[in-house]
């Protein structure tokens, strides 16, 4: 059995917990450490006993707090070469011991768990999704992305649990106060995901076994989470799925820690 938690998800800061109670690891690191902390406090878990963090990207919403966590822990940080290059001079020194780096799309091993990293369409060096499977179980982590592809859609099926990106509101987004280039930038290909395309991507993968689903990455300023949550459903409910029937949906929220999601 695995355990998943959005410890914070948003356009702010990003981390989520993973563990199968022995193995635990951080995905992203993208708020103090100071708050990281606390939140894993708050879901029972000793922030020294975190075997990894894995980044998926080098902006700084997710990896603010990736060094600092490393050196009080003394905790390995996962990730790409491209990825590490954009990032090392970000997150200050980190003991050489610690520096671990991962190849896109080959499998590697976290005590117990398997991880495989897979490409996103985003705007930075190397950016990642993730799944880690354990015992047949999988859960995926995926958000950054500017569009969906059928070789990315192929990475989310036969998980378990998904979380993913539920952005913006396009509407909101254009009437909003972002300038033309930050706007052209969130809805290009290397941006970030819809709401209704989010919507889409649930009903696919619900009609193909998945039952689990939270909307993560929120903007602040373009999205809200009922509107979110609802513009998920209704596109769920044009092709006859009903969330509370037939998957479990929710928001991963930008400012507070989750409920602890088993699969």
């Amino acid at each position: 059995m695995m355990k998943f938690c959005s410890l914070y998800s948003g356009s702010s800061g990003n981390c989520l917990f993973v563990s199968d109670g022995k193995t635990k690891i951080l995905v992203d690191s993208g708020l103090s450490g100071k708050r990281i902390i606390e939140a894993l406090v708050t879901i029972g878990e000793n922030p020294s006993e975190i075997s990894a963090v894995l980044v998926s990207h080098e902006h700084s919403d997710h990896i603010r707090g990736a060094g600092i966590l490393s050196r009080k822990f003394d905790i390995p940080i996962y990730a790409n070469e491209n990825t590490w290059n954009a990032m090392e001079q970000e997150i200050g020194p980190v003991n050489i011991k610690n520096k671990v780096c991962f190849d896109n799309c080959e499998e590697f091993e976290i005590g117990n768990i398997f991880v495989k990293a897979f490409p996103i369409p985003h705007d930075a060096s190397d950016p990642v999704g993730f799944n880690f499977f354990l015992n047949n179980k999988k859960i995926t982590t995926a958000t950054d992305i500017g569009h969906m592809t059928n070789k990315l859609l192929s990475y989310l099926m036969g998980s378990d649990l998904l979380l993913i990106e539920s952005n913006h509101d396009v509407e909101m987004l254009k009437v909003g106060p972002y300038p033309w280039p930050l706007k052209k930038r969130i809805l290009g290909d290397s941006g970030h995901l819809s709401n209704e395309m989010a919507g889409k991507v649930v009903a696919y993968l619900a009609k193909n076994g998945t039952k689990k689903f939270l909307l993560g990455h929120l903007s602040r300023e373009n999205n809200f989470p009922e509107l979110a949550y609802q513009t998920v459903c209704n596109v769920l409910g044009e092709n006859d799925i009903c969330p509370s029937k037939d998957i479990m949906l929710s928001v991963a929220l930008r400012d507070r820690v989750g409920e602890v999601i088993e699969v």
